[in-house]
């Protein structure tokens, strides 16, 4: 007899689907590789491909409403919040110039000595706990604080103020079980954030030191600047973006090389080798950000499937990079994946919004786990009581206990 397979069902607020989504992507890969979600009058895209093609094309698939499937963020002020990352064609090149003219991969690489400080510290910190009780959790003391402080550093934001920050940005990305849009303490720490930095650029057009809030209340382009509004958008896009996904990614990593000892033994044997291997794969394998939402503007076919104008469209980033079609073996974590698979992945998107920080989290990840690799002998996550976090927008721990062995100085 026949196994009858339950119908599709799309819902990106489901605490079940947060814990595993990989399942569900494998059927909409298989059965119905753009779907409609009626429930939340979602188009959802799957493919590798159809997604590709979707990120590639802001003229049927536009970004003015931004990025988030919720409902409260669904506007076209959501540039607002959202910098470059809700806007289009000439308006989206304009300000994403102007932006990049600050934030330039020299000042990125010029954090470098920032990260290696920041990284001994919080290590120094984390093995010290992890002596104390036989295992420490990951996130609270390492990875959910360094990448607050690194872009606290990058923005000029003072030490004694991180953890209120970190605080705030950890309220807009979660999500309460049965609220289907985003939670009154997201939405209040939004304008709390948004408060703060429209302070800070007020402080720093008076005086300017070196950071880069600084640096792009002086950027100019052909007598084209940032107003205090845009300046304010980009650093709020930088805390809860940069901030969020590098914390997961960090958690990631270690949960997943974890899981492979035969692997982990390989990376500690052969660091230099393999690292950026092992960053890369997580980056594929789990990626921290899973959705993003696109506006269609006109009568559109995607995957043979005619989606209408004014939809609300979502590309599943971590669908696309399990594609059976460009992925050999893809539910495996593999940090000898080849190279030229690697270079599909869609993490940070691809076309005019590839990720801006992209460099910065991948400095952030190698320096790190560098560091990590040196002063253990190995490590183990205790993945029976990992406690993931509950959000629309990105995939990762809330709470990673691991045990490190073999700790030096």
């Amino acid at each position: 007899m026949t196994a009858v397979s339950s119908p599709l069902v799309f819902d990106p607020y489901d605490y079940a689907f947060h814990e595993d989504p990989y399942p569900l992507y494998a059927r909409l890969r298989a059965e119905s590789p753009v779907f409609h979600a009626p429930a939340d009058d979602l188009w959802v895209v799957a493919s590798h491909a159809d997604v590709r093609e979707v990120l590639r094309d802001d003229r049927s698939y536009s970004n003015q409403m931004g990025v988030s499937l919720d409902a409260s963020a669904w506007t076209t002020e959501a540039h607002r919040v959202m910098s470059f990352l809700a806007l289009d064609g000439d308006e989206q090149t304009r300000l994403r110039k102007l932006v990049s003219g600050a934030f330039t991969p020299r000042r990125v690489r010029d954090l470098e000595p920032q990260i290696e400080r920041l990284t001994k510290h919080y290590l120094d910190l984390t093995f010290a706990a992890n002596a104390e009780h036989g295992e420490v959790d990951w996130i609270t003391e390492f990875a959910g604080r360094l990448p607050m402080d690194v872009i606290s550093e990058l923005l000029g934001v003072p030490e004694g103020e991180r953890d209120e920050a970190r605080r705030l940005a950890d309220l807009t990305v979660h999500r309460e079980d049965g609220v289907r849009d985003v939670p009154e303490d997201g939405m209040l720490a939004a304008f709390e954030l948004i408060d703060y930095f429209a302070d800070l650029v007020k402080q720093r057009r008076k005086n300017p030191l070196d950071d880069l809030t600084s640096a792009l209340t002086m950027i100019e382009s052909n007598g084209d600047r940032l107003t205090d509004e845009e300046i304010n958008a980009f650093l709020f896009l930088m805390v809860v973006a940069g901030n969020e996904t590098t914390t997961k990614l960090l958690g990631n990593a270690l949960f997943h090389l974890s899981a492979s000892p035969e692997q982990q033994k390989e990376v500690y044997a052969a660091p230099e080798d393999l690292v950026s291997d092992w960053i890369e794969e997580t980056l594929r394998h789990d990626t921290s950000s899973q959705m993003l939402a696109r506006y269609v503007l006109d009568d559109v076919e995607v995957g043979g499937q005619l989606v209408p104008a004014g939809s609300k469209l979502l590309v599943l980033l971590g669908s696309a990079n399990r594609d059976e079609e460009v992925f050999s073996n893809p539910d495996v974590f593999d940090i000898h994946r080849a190279k030229d698979e690697l270079g599909q992945s869609l993490s940070f998107g691809t076309g005019r919004h590839f990720c801006l920080g992209a460099h910065l989290a991948r400095l952030e990840a190698k320096v790190v786990l560098d560091e990590m690799i040196r002063r253990t002998s190995s490590f183990q996550v205790h993945s029976d009581r990992a406690v993931r976090v509950h959000s629309t927008s990105v995939r990762g721990f809330r709470n990673l206990p691991v045990t490190f062995s073999g700790v030096s100085s």
